[in-house]
């Protein structure tokens, strides 16, 4: 199982009992309403991050959300104005959320990017009902992101989907990838997700009919459940891409029994795809002194083609094999064979994610932050220098400077969270001791990528423009020198977020009383890529906009733009 863990609740697992948190493994939500908006609580599977839904205040004798009528529609949408600004709104539809940002880049047409979320849209009836679906469009943009067009994606029976990703290969074809939930007759909740993938060959104006590369199993209240999470992608050469996830695995009793990290390739521009492989494994270096555990306890996986043309995939595997009773996890990366998606090297460790029982503060049974709430977890991603074979970095973040133990209360504490990264100059066969990029305060769901020249470069979410650690911006962090693993930093934002309070749209209870309303999910994960030429891009969750929607004003999340040299 995936990372990361805490005392807040407690599943069974082969070996024994260990304790996890919920905040990696979020009881899915769906769209349904406020009554499955409440803590995770204990459960046989520890069930992964999904799309979450929205608890939405009840408007006229609404119950919350619903399944909406909204029909799956593909074409163009609508169109943001021309700003020549330097952080753009990619949203045209309305005030709907954003959150779990991913951008890609045309390496045919660098001014052509398309960009997704898990994008949610909400229509409000005059007798007060709410409906809601939460499909990813395409935000798709001509002119290097000052204007940007929203297209639909027909995911035909499909109601809702998540945690989406984007890759352009060589040749300029487009995938998004993501999972696709539906609803089953007489269930109140839905199916375990498949994972789809659609492509695009006109930059991102019309999409095929998704590819259903992998199939979940069961549902969210079945006694036997295979659960897909959190995929990944990348894409090379002339049609050629590679998906990872997580699949979580539990007995006909109910009792979880493992969740490896899976691979599928084509080569055919997304027609088809290959039968889906064990990539993470049973291999010795996990059934070693540590436990006997085997590599197949992990989540977050993220796959790169390296300068030597081989694929590489980075992971979070529990436990870690040498601190194995603290409850933290462990970055391994293996090599896979890019025309098979076979494992060909690895595992191989990258380091220690402080991430365990006591390391972070605890809120609704989730991991967070200083007089937080939001959910939030180490999840990073593994990047490949285009300029040198072998030459890869991991990146992550966690609390291995925050004072620890960590109280459970997040109002009674002070968290320092920090950028994390080690590096390889072998193929991932070793790694440098992992260092955190030295800032005050909390920069927590970083994303990397290397330049066209070989530097590292970082995103993440950033709370040092705030002595209060209240407040966040989106920095990015350039390498100053070719494997330096030294770096300046830049802000991007030109205007700070407050996910402390008044978040109109992802708000439970008020724990707090000085912090009323505040956000419990930003997404999971934020973005960078780099474009032809040097420069780099991003997207990320941003709430300076406030909402006034169905009778209650607070600040919004929308999916923001920038572009850097």
């Amino acid at each position: 199982m995936g990372s990361p863990h805490s005392r807040a609740a407690v599943f069974k697992r082969a070996g024994g009992t260990i304790l996890v948190i919920g905040s990696t493994l979020a009881l899915l939500l769906g769209l349904l309403g406020p009554a499955f908006a409440g803590d995770d609580g204990d459960a046989a599977l520890p069930v992964p991050h999904q799309v979450r839904g929205l608890p939405l205040t009840p408007v006229g004798g609404n119950e919350g959300g619903g399944v909406s009528n909204f029909k799956n529609r593909s074409g163009l949408i609508c169109s943001t104005p021309t700003q020549a600004t330097a952080n753009v709104n990619t949203d045209c539809e309305g005030v709907a959320p954003h959150n779990e940002t991913t951008v890609a880049v045309n390496p045919t047409n660098p001014d052509n990017m398309v960009a997704s979320a898990n994008d949610y849209q909400l229509r409000l009836t005059p007798g007060g009902h709410v409906y809601e679906t939460a499909l990813s469009r395409a935000h798709v943009t001509f002119d290097g992101g000052q204007t940007w067009s929203t297209y639909g994606i027909n995911y035909h029976s499909y109601i809702s989907t998540g945690d989406p990703i984007l890759a352009f290969d060589a040749n300029g074809t487009a995938y998004l990838a993501t999972l696709g939930f539906l609803w089953s007759q007489g269930n109140g909740c839905c199916t375990a997700p498949d994972i789809l993938v659609t492509h695009s060959t006109d930059g991102g104006r019309t999409w095929s009919t998704p590819a259903k590369v992998a199939s979940g199993a069961g549902n969210f209240t079945s006694v036997s459940t295979r659960v897909l999470d959190k995929e990944a992608m990348t894409a090379w050469g002339d049609g050629n891409a590679m998906v990872t996830y997580t699949r979580y695995v539990d007995s006909q009793l109910g009792g979880y029994v493992k969740s490896p990290i899976m691979a599928t390739v084509t080569h055919d521009g997304g027609k088809t795809w290959s039968t889906p492989v064990e990539i993470s494994g049973s291999a010795a270096f996990c059934t070693g002194s540590a436990g006997g555990t085997a590599c197949d306890q992990d989540q977050g996986s993220s796959p790169v083609i390296g300068a030597d043309g081989m694929a590489y995939v980075s992971f979070m595997n529990y436990p870690d094999q040498t601190q194995p009773d603290t409850g933290r996890d462990q970055y391994l990366v293996v090599q896979v064979d890019p025309s098979t998606g076979a494992r060909t090297g690895g595992p191989w460790r990258v380091g220690t994610i402080y991430d365990g029982y006591t390391d972070y503060p605890i809120a609704g049974g989730r991991q967070t932050y200083q007089d937080s709430q939001f959910r939030s977890w180490a999840f990073g991603t593994i990047a490949a220098d285009p300029t040198t074979p072998g030459h890869l970095a991991v990146v992550w973040s966690d609390m291995r400077n925050s004072t620890l133990p960590a109280p459970a209360d997040p109002y009674s504490t002070t968290t320092d969270s920090d950028i994390i990264v080690s590096q390889s100059l072998d193929g991932g066969a070793s790694w440098s001791a992992p260092a955190a990029v030295a800032v005050v305060n909390d920069q927590f769901q970083p994303w990397a990528t290397y330049d066209t020249s070989g530097l590292l470069r970082m995103s993440y979410f950033d709370r040092s423009y705030d002595a209060g650690n209240h407040l966040y911006g989106y920095t990015l962090a350039t390498e100053t020198a070719h494997a330096a693993l030294t770096f300046a930093t830049d802000q991007l934002t030109t205007t700070l977020s407050d996910p402390t309070r008044d978040d109109r749209w992802f708000s439970g209870a008020t724990p707090n009383p000085d912090y009323p309303h505040p956000t419990t999910f930003l997404g999971d994960y934020s973005w960078v890529a780099a474009v032809p030429g040097g420069t780099v891009v991003t997207t990320w969750t941003d709430m300076r906009n406030m909402v006034d929607w169905g009778g209650r004003a607070g600040w919004g999340e929308d999916m923001y733009f920038a572009a850097h040299p």
